[in-house]
């Protein structure tokens, strides 16, 4: 073990102390996903827009409520 990876895990050894050892959990258990009232805003904003794509092949957002704008 070199010099450095020693001083390395010294280091993460006292940290260990401060913060607990790493517990990863059960690593087939599916991820459980939780929204909270931020998301479910955000989801709210992005709902208001459409994504186009461009001939190019370029995507950008446009607000619903513009895309009547595009066709005139």
């Amino acid at each position: 073990m070199t010099r450095a990876v020693k001083a390395f895990m010294d280091k993460t050894d006292k940290l260990k102390v401060l913060f607990g050892p790493a517990n990863r959990g059960d690593t087939a258990a599916p991820v459980v996903h939780q929204h909270d009232d931020y998301e479910h805003a955000s989801e709210d904003d992005l709902a208001g827009f459409e994504v186009e794509t461009d001939s190019h092949g370029h995507h950008y957002a446009v607000r619903k409520t513009d895309l009547w704008k595009e066709e005139v």
